[in-house]
């Protein structure tokens, strides 16, 4: 690989520009508004108000969603799910898991799913 590649994928992942471009990506899918670019200038102030600490981050799931993905998870009530399905599930919703560090014994709660997702 090139140097200037190598330079312009560090960039990128410094960045978090791809994490940021699939997470709009998917508020498009999931809105699907008639004016699409006018969408995007909105979610991206929104993205710079909530890094700012000015106003709220636009998140793709409510409470609702990620109580009931958590309870699909949690399929026998047991009020916590594992570290692999926590993997498993921040995978499916295109969250990075390079930095999750949990050992295999840690159980999960719905608040730390809530907070952490």
């Amino acid at each position: 690989m090139a140097a200037g590649e190598q330079q312009g994928r560090d960039y990128l992942q410094r960045h978090r520009i791809p994490e940021l471009l699939q997470h709009l990506g998917a508020l498009l899918l999931y809105h699907r508004p008639e004016r699409p670019r006018e969408f995007l200038i909105q979610a991206l102030g929104r993205v710079k108000a909530g890094k700012r600490a000015e106003g709220e981050y636009p998140y793709l799931m409510d409470e609702a969603n990620l109580a009931a993905m958590f309870e699909l998870l949690d399929v026998v009530g047991q009020g916590h799910i594992t570290p692999a399905q926590y993997r498993e599930a921040l995978k499916t919703l295109g969250l990075s898991t390079e930095d999750l560090q949990l050992g295999d014994d840690v159980n999960i709660t719905l608040d730390v799913f809530k907070e952490e997702v």
